[in-house]
């Protein structure tokens, strides 16, 4: 993927159980923070849906769509920290449509 270090639109994440960074939307729980997602298919713990990478069978964590502001690809292992959440106030900004 060219540009692997920039956020991109949830419409575009790949939904074929590849780990992926997310920003998680600010909310009366917490600010913005970053995790590490997948999509899962559904199976006999969860349904469909994008699940953290830490999740384990008994202890899914999922995360509804609205939940979720971005992606990008994961990072190489050349990089020493993760990227900061996206904090734009519009999704329309994400892959160069506010410029």
């Amino acid at each position: 993927m060219d540009e692997p270090d920039r956020w991109r639109n949830m419409a575009t994440a790949p939904k074929d159980g590849s780990r992926i960074l997310v920003t998680i939307r600010a909310s009366e729980q917490g600010p913005a923070e970053v995790d590490l997602a997948y999509w899962s298919h559904g199976d006999q713990f969860a349904g469909e849906g994008w699940r953290a990478s830490d999740s384990s069978p008994g202890h899914i964590i999922e995360y509804a769509e609205p939940e979720l502001k971005c992606w990008m690809p994961m990072p190489s292992a050349n990089r020493t920290s993760m990227p900061s959440p996206w904090e734009g106030d519009d999704d329309e900004q994400l892959d160069g449509s506010g410029i």
